[in-house]
């Protein structure tokens, strides 16, 4: 839980960060990293901090993007979903070896994803009913895929590299720094 002025500044830097990610990598189609930041601060800081930083993160994220129902509901499901199960992943496999923790986050934030297309797909076709014909909604769909398909396999490769050095630096915010005067 958060219990100090110093855990509230980590988990701000962390939206910061993720925002400034997705600022830098958002012209790039498909190639993101957010995943890999939310997923392994996630795993490393528990179900609790992530959920946090999802819904910050969401929300914040419309400050810089602007504000559009379906993309704020679809982050706040998603984000905050993703947060969850990563989160409790990390308890589960506390004592898991190094590699058996990297395939399970790779998968898992792999299948997450996908759903996250799946459930955009969804709300927008459904819940919003953004388009007028079937042929619209069949444009959309077909566009959607390959792009979905491009952030798996970018968070395939990138998480196994990252992985590794974003527990060590997250490991780091979690003990107490001193500060000798």
């Amino acid at each position: 839980m958060i219990k100090s002025a110093r855990d509230i500044a980590v988990l701000g830097t962390m939206v910061a960060v993720m925002i400034a990610g997705q600022l830098v990598l958002g012209a790039i189609a498909g190639i993101e990293i957010i995943t890999v930041l939310l997923a392994t601060y996630c795993f490393i800081n528990g179900p609790v901090k992530g959920v946090i930083v999802a819904t910050v993160f969401s929300l914040v994220r419309c400050l810089v993007f602007g504000f559009f129902p379906q993309v704020i509901i679809l982050y706040l499901i998603y984000y905050n979903l993703f947060a969850l199960i990563l989160g409790l992943l990390g308890r589960v496999c506390e004592n898991k070896k190094t590699v058996i923790k990297i395939l399970l986050v790779t998968v898992i934030a792999c299948a997450l994803t996908l759903c996250f297309t799946l459930l955009d797909n969804f709300l927008s076709i459904y819940v919003f009913k953004m388009f007028a014909s079937d042929r619209a909604i069949k444009i959309y769909l077909a566009q959607s895929m390959p792009v979905a398909l491009t952030q798996v396999i970018s968070n395939a490769v990138i998480i196994p590299l990252l992985f590794i050095p974003l527990v060590k630096v997250f490991e780091l915010t979690k003990t107490k720094i001193e500060v000798k005067n």
